[in-house]
């Protein structure tokens, strides 16, 4: 199936730059899988499409400051964008620098963290030592940037010499790129289905008896890596690593049982429940890594429902829900999003299919 069969038109101005000023103010497009029905919704109307018993799957998965801004002995600039731990403060991360970095070339970063280059690898991704005098997470929170994908337009600089708009901007997006029940520190990327829940929305699902499971993908650069070939089969998916709990395979496989639906919150919470399901949709317990790539002709297991963001084209996400709903259903859709001036990507609105 070749790339260009995902493609389709959006006019700039409809790539979100900003969140709204409340989380659950979105809008929500509904798609009908069954016959291709579209309704406009608000994201504030999600109960009505759930029942008591059903399962919504939420991935707790905490973003990271991974923007690191620095400078070589030279005085040229230095970009790290930290992409996954290697153990004993070494870190895979992509690389962006004034002239070509030397192996053993040690990066200062705003006088609290020191990268120690150790490894080139391909398509600028590299692996460096980090030293700080302090945790490093610690370090991070004081001198890391929020990791916003490049369709955000921000000028963002080191700490240390922001302006005062450029702190206040830094800081909103620390907390706006961000859902309301992040835990684990991990992710280099937000599930941004879960960003329009506020606590008020998880107490209505509480209330109407729908459970609510959480499990953990922390989302890596590869969820958002172009697909390079032309047949999307010949690509390959970054692995990312996830944990499920007993308590939340419990939860999810007891509401299968009572004949409960799954509802994924996010492609993450798709790819994770796809990669432990067994064929009648059971998830084990697991605390592991996938690379699975989802697209049309997968036979789905474990999932009834998806809550997602709208997709960049050619993405690997679009064509994980052109799988899931239909390819030519799901690219009409989002012709309709851009007629009727949805928002798009991660601080844009969302879409339900059911």
């Amino acid at each position: 199936m070749r790339v260009n069969l995902f493609d389709y038109d959006l006019p700039t101005e409809l790539i979100a730059q900003q969140p709204l000023a409340e989380r659950s103010a979105s809008r929500m497009l509904v798609l009908h899988r069954d016959d291709g029905a579209i309704e406009h919704r608000r994201f504030t109307d999600l109960t009505e499409y759930l029942a008591a018993q059903d399962c919504v799957v939420i991935n707790q998965t905490r973003v990271i400051p991974a923007r690191l801004l620095g400078q070589r002995s030279t005085g040229g600039q230095v970009e790290l964008l930290l992409l996954e731990p290697l153990g004993n403060g070494r870190w895979q991360v992509l690389v962006r620098s004034t002239g070509r970095l030397e192996m053993g070339e040690r990066i200062d970063f705003s006088g609290e963290i020191t990268a120690t280059i150790e490894e080139e690898l391909s398509q600028g991704r590299g692996v460096v030592k980090l030293e700080c005098p302090d945790e490093l997470m610690t370090a991070l929170s004081r001198v890391g940037l929020t990791p916003l994908p490049p369709y955000i337009r921000r000028d963002q600089q080191p700490p240390n010499e922001a302006s005062s708009q450029q702190q206040i901007q830094e800081a909103s997006d620390r907390d706006r790129y961000q859902t309301v029940y992040a835990q684990e520190p991990g992710a280099v990327a937000a599930p941004t289905a879960g960003l329009h829940f506020d606590e008020e929305m998880l107490q209505r699902l509480a209330a109407g008896d729908v459970e609510i499971a959480r499990i953990t993908l922390h989302v890596g650069l590869g969820t958002f890596q172009p697909v390079r070939v032309e047949s999307i089969e010949e690509h390959q998916m970054d692995v990312e690593r996830y944990q499920i709990t007993a308590e939340a395979a419990q939860a999810i496989n007891a509401c299968r049982a009572d004949g409960g639906r799954i509802v994924a919150v996010g492609t993450t919470v798709v790819r994770t429940l796809e990669t432990v399901a067994d064929d009648s949709g059971q998830i084990a317990a697991d605390n592991g890594e996938t690379s699975l790539f989802i697209y049309p002709g997968y036979q789905f297991c474990a999932v009834d429902m998806l809550l997602t963001n709208f997709h960049l084209p050619r993405s690997t996400l679009l064509m994980l829900v052109s799988a899931f709903a239909g390819r030519e259903q799901v690219l009409a859709a989002y012709q309709e999003a851009v007629s009727r001036r949805y928002r798009f990507y991660s601080y844009g609105d969302c879409m339900l299919i059911i």
